[in-house]
């Protein structure tokens, strides 16, 4: 009886030791900047921070924001594929350079509600999904949008026609195209700049999401704002294939399921910040989420919006499949047969 006992207290002591010496496994992640706003402070960040908790696995997440660590957003991509990071919050307009086929999740003239934004994902997004992990050895683990980005103009304006002549900011390409179209000069230039460049008059105008533009001041040097959406800024999470293919089955089915909480929650906050900026920035009530000011809100109307939705099959989709089709020659065919099934005219 007492060599048993010894040799239960032996085997117990062991599982100890192993258990001691058993180490939490943890994932390196990259976030949005700190700079983005609320999405990153109160969604993202406490995602990463509590991630054992929020996959139910023995796995935490080593967290750092992309103003952290001097990566530049057009790297991520290559940063993900090279396995420094295990998990990127991309910035799929900045990356969509390497990837053009990211771009066909948000044409200037495609997403003008929170629902068919939500429909193009479901669409187009297997496809960006497989692309990327053929391209970048990088799984999407889900999507979500700062919301419509909408026109803020330090000049009077009643409509899209008084921009003919105007300077307006945009941020890429595809966005540049539309707003020659309508008459007006595009100024590429990065967020961080659009303050000064609006307080200073380089540009009259520029485009960005209520919420954002609240966040950095904008209202400060500019007195109306148009809520017509042009896209809603999409971002996604992506996985580096080898670290996903690392985990059981089981272990995946949990990882993605935090992810689509996630991103489920953003994209009801997103709408929630989008109601309250829109509120704040133009005085109305209620404004509990942002700060308040005093904008000229300009009525969209139906000729405008008309405008915007025939430009995405006018100017944005042509502009953007010749892009994508260099680089992944099925791209606007795949595009057609997905969401352009249910939006080409």
């Amino acid at each position: 009886m007492k060599k048993l006992t010894t040799l239960t207290a032996l085997a117990l002591s062991c599982v100890l030791a192993v258990a001691a010496n058993a180490e939490t496994r943890t994932l390196k992640a990259l976030g949005q900047p700190g700079a983005t706003g609320e999405i990153q402070k109160n969604k993202e960040g406490p995602f990463f921070q509590n991630f054992a908790k929020e996959t139910g696995l023995d796995v935490d997440a080593s967290f750092q924001t992309l103003d952290q660590t001097g990566v530049k957003g057009a790297e991520e991509l290559r940063i993900l594929k090279s396995g420094l990071f295990d998990i990127i919050s991309l910035r799929f307009q900045q990356v969509s350079r390497d990837a053009p086929v990211i771009m066909g999740l948000d044409l200037v003239g495609l997403n003008t509600t929170y629902e068919n934004a939500r429909q193009t994902m479901d669409e187009f997004g297997p496809v960006v999904d497989k692309q990327l992990q053929e391209s970048f050895n990088a799984k999407l683990l889900g999507y979500w949008p700062f919301g419509p980005q909408v026109l803020f103009c330090n000049k009077e304006i009643s409509g899209l026609s008084d921009l003919k002549g105007v300077k307006v900011r945009t941020d890429d390409q595809t966005l540049s195209k539309f707003i020659e179209s309508v008459g007006a000069i595009p100024v590429q230039m990065g967020f961080a700049d659009v303050y000064q460049s609006l307080a200073r008059g380089v540009v009259d105008c520029a485009i960005t999401g209520p919420s954002s533009a609240n966040a950095s001041d904008w209202p400060e040097v500019t007195t109306h704002i148009m809520p017509l959406s042009f896209r809603f800024a999409v971002q996604g999470y992506g996985i580096n294939l080898n670290t996903w293919n690392s985990f059981s089955h089981d272990d995946q089915q949990k990882i993605q399921a935090a992810f689509d909480r996630l991103t489920n929650d953003i994209w009801t906050y997103s709408k929630e910040l989008y109601d309250d900026a829109m509120n704040c920035n133009v005085g109305k009530t209620p404004c509990e989420l942002n700060k308040p000011f005093k904008l000229k809100e300009v009525p969209v109307s139906d000729a405008d919006f008309a405008v915007v939705s025939d430009g995405l099959m006018g100017v944005s989709f042509p502009a953007w499949a010749d892009v994508c089709d260099a680089t992944f020659k099925d791209c606007s065919k795949e595009w057609m047969d997905t969401v352009g099934a249910r939006v080409a005219k």
